[in-house]
């Protein structure tokens, strides 16, 4: 009917304020992953672009130690990404960028629960695809250069199945719907496909 997509519509009618939280997408594993990874890491940061572009309280973006295989496949099958808008894309590590005090490392191997998020800091996700095969390495990192670091309160909310890794979109767009409803709980049950539920 007429009204099929109203919300949507709506939803981006209304007042956009952008977030002061940093979001990073640590693109430093390009050598662990094969190419097809390297693909599905690449339509998953378009998906959190896209959802950035629209979102109520989109926050600061950020792409670091951008290169190697993504940045070729990016070259190769999608060209615009040199005119993305609102996106910080880097070469540079993120260490380099931030102050070490801002960072914050999200892992799932993190003994720390995020109760909630602190628009001050620099959130970082790891751009890696193939976690089981890499596991523990995102919270190795984040020890090894000494910072921060948390997981999200999943499992406050959520049965997940018995590795708790979800997909960087799924980080990104969880934290996004945060911002906006500031209740984890609507966030995983609005982003989360419900089999894990």
């Amino acid at each position: 009917g007429p009204n099929s997509d109203g919300h949507d519509r709506k939803r981006v009618r209304r007042d956009v304020v952008h977030s002061t939280l940093r979001l990073i997408i640590d693109c430093s594993f390009d050598h662990l992953m094969v190419l097809k990874d390297i693909k599905k890491l690449h339509k998953q940061i378009q998906r959190c672009y896209a959802e950035n572009r629209r979102a109520l309280h989109p926050v600061q973006f950020y792409l670091t130690s951008h290169g190697g295989q993504l940045k070729k496949n990016m070259d190769e099958n999608d060209k615009g990404w040199v005119n993305w808008k609102d996106i910080h894309i880097k070469p540079e590590h993120y260490s380099e960028l931030i102050k070490k005090e801002d960072l914050i490392y999200l892992t799932s191997d993190s003994p720390n629960i995020l109760k909630e998020l602190d628009e001050s800091k620099a959130y970082v996700i790891g751009g890696l695809v193939d976690h089981n095969h890499h596991k523990g390495l995102t919270y190795k990192q984040a020890s090894d250069y000494g910072i921060n670091h948390a997981q999200l309160p999943l499992g406050n909310f959520v049965k997940m199945n018995s590795r708790k890794v979800l997909a960087v979109n799924h980080v990104f767009e969880i934290i996004l719907e945060y911002l906006e409803t500031r209740d984890w709980q609507e966030a995983f049950f609005t982003i989360l496909p419900q089999r894990k539920g």
